[in-house]
This record gives structure tokens, sequence and C-alpha cells, in this order.
């Protein structure tokens, strides 16, 4: 007897965020999770710290510089049972959809690159920080620990998120690969930073690391990306030609990938707002694994393994807690 698997229409943004304006952005992020919702979409996936927008100012100059920004940034960033959080998952609720949202996570005085997975009842699936902000995302940005390459079931099947150059991380990867993954969200900022003068930083390399990723897990994966606005570029770069010539508008290039690597989505201009759709039957997984499965038939673990540790990396703990801890470390670890 034929078994039914989960079969639902997925979106990715392409769209600029409303740059450090939390409340203004929250609004943007609602009306396009409506958006989804008439258009059938069960999952909506936002890119890298959409809200309150990636902090551009951090590659432009030096940190000196990019301080004017600081507060501004800290106080549009998400807090985790705010008002502007339950906003969000009020409107996965509303619109039975499951969000992904990229943003940046407030968490007492520290900020973190953070994925809330919001549940079409609103419920929250999980949260996850960036394992290990890229370059000079180090100079705001705390890092996350080995809990946050997880993968989790829903009714939607096995769902996981990385944000970013996590993709060119191969032991993050092939941890979220060894978990069966089966939707992945492949989050990124937008790829108009630096063009003609750094090649990796642009969609060509970024988009190839969310096809490759989907070959690799054969699996689903969802690449939103950012869009850089002419209101950013102002804010950022004023009338300074050199900055202008850095960071230029547009940027989007937001695409979904089959477990084969084939994109199943129509893609958008570069510079234009939306969403890109394609609709996903997690029945085509076990096809591609049949062919290489590279944590299962097609690994070589008496050779190579991966050593993952869970364990989560809390910054205070009581003493009975770190007892625990410290026991939880002699055991850790779980082979992937």
């Amino acid at each position: 007897m034929p078994i039914a698997h989960p079969a639902f229409r997925a979106a990715a943004v392409q769209a600029a965020p409303v740059f450090l304006d939390l409340d203004a952005g929250v609004d943007k992020a609602i009306a396009l999770i409506a958006e989804a919702a008439a258009n059938g979409a069960k999952l909506i996936a936002f890119p890298e710290t959409w809200l309150p927008g990636y902090p551009w100012f951090i590659w432009l100059d030096s940190p000196a510089w990019g301080m004017q920004f600081i507060q501004r940034y800290h106080d549009n960033s998400l807090v985790y049972g705010s008002p502007q959080a339950y906003r969000l998952a009020a409107a996965a609720q509303q619109h039975k959809v499951m969000v992904v949202m990229g943003h940046s996570e407030k968490a007492g005085g520290s900020l973190y690159m953070g994925q809330w997975i919001i549940g079409a009842d609103g419920e929250t699936v999980a949260i996850r920080r960036k394992l290990k902000p890229t370059h000079v995302e180090r100079t705001i940005f705390g890092e996350g620990d080995g809990s946050d390459l997880s993968v989790w079931d829903t009714p939607l099947g096995r769902v996981g998120a990385l944000c970013c150059w996590e993709h060119l991380q191969p032991l993050s990867k092939y941890a979220m690969y060894a978990q069966n993954e089966q939707v992945h969200v492949a989050a990124w900022p937008s790829f108009s930073l630096y063009r003609g003068g750094a090649y990796a930083l642009g969609a060509e390399v970024n988009n190839a690391a969310s096809r490759i990723y989907a070959v690799e897990g054969q699996c689903f994966v969802l690449a939103p990306c950012a869009t850089v606005s002419a209101n950013m570029v102002q804010v950022l770069c004023g009338d300074d030609p050199m900055k202008r010539q850095l960071l230029l508008q547009g940027g989007g290039f937001a695409g979904i990938y089959a477990p084969d690597g084939q994109l199943i989505s129509t893609p958008m201009p570069e510079d234009q707002e939306g969403l890109v759709y394609a609709d996903l039957d997690l029945g085509m997984i076990s096809l591609a694994k049949a062919a290489a499965d590279p944590a299962g038939h097609y690994a070589r673990p008496d050779v190579t393994r991966l050593w993952l540790n869970k364990t989560p990396g809390d910054r205070v703990v009581s003493p009975a807690a770190a007892a625990r801890l410290d026991e939880s470390l002699n055991t850790a670890g779980d082979t992937a």
C-alpha cells in the first residue's frame, strides 16, 4: 500500500528589511506571511538577520565608525517573549503557516544571529543561533553552540536551518545531514557587497552552496535572500562614493532547490521584492538517497566519522547544573 509523504507549497522571501526599525519590520513580515498563505504556502522562510536587517556597516568602515549604528541595532533586535515576538507567532497561527524567521536576537546585553522556527499553531518549534559568525560579524554577534546543529520533527517533515556561510562548513553540514534532514532553510543576507572585488561573496558561489547542500543532503533547500534598498544605501553610505561602490542596491537571489540539486522556483530580478514558491513532495527524497546518502549507505564510518557535541553552552550555571554539565561532557557527543 503506498505511503503518503508530506507534500506542500513553500515560499522563500526576497525582500529588503525595514532597516533598524523592528516594529515596521514585523509589520512587513506579517504582510509577507499573509501573502504566502494566500498563495497556498504552508512554510515561509526569511533571510539572515532580516529583523532589523543585516548590519552592513561592519563591512563598510572601521569598528569605530560603525559604532554610530550599534545602539539602534541593539534596540531594534528581537527579544523572545516580547510584544514583537508575540505578533509574529500570532501571525503564524492566524495564517496557519510555519515561519522560519532570520533575526538579530537580543539576549541580555548580547546579540546573536538567530533563526526562529514557529509552527503553524503559533508555538515555537525551535530557536537556534549561528554557530560561528563570519569574519567581521564577530565584532557584534556572539556564538551558538552544538545544540544549534539540530533537526526537528514537524508536520511538514524534519526541518533544519543554517545561516549564510555555515553552508561552507563541511562538518556542520554533515551533522545536519546525519539527522535525516528533509527540509532545510539556508538564510542569506544579500549578494551585493564588494561586487567585483570579492567573488566568494557573490551570488554564483553562494547559490552554489545552497544547491550543493540540497544534493549532498538529499533534502529540499529554501534559500531566502534579502535585497538592499535605496534607503539602506542612503543610511549606510550617505554621499560617500567609496561606500556606495562597496554596497549596491539589489542583491536578491532567493531560490528553492530539490534533493537532486535542481532549482524548482522561478527566479526574480535581483532588485525585485516578493516571494518565490515551489511545491515540495518529500517522496522525492528517497529517490535521491537511493543514489547517494553520505550519512548512510554512501558513508565509510570505519574511515571517517564526525563527533557532534550538542551540550548547550550556558554562560552561567548553578552548582547542581554544573555537576550535570560535567557529567554530560564526560559522555557527551552524538556520533554522526
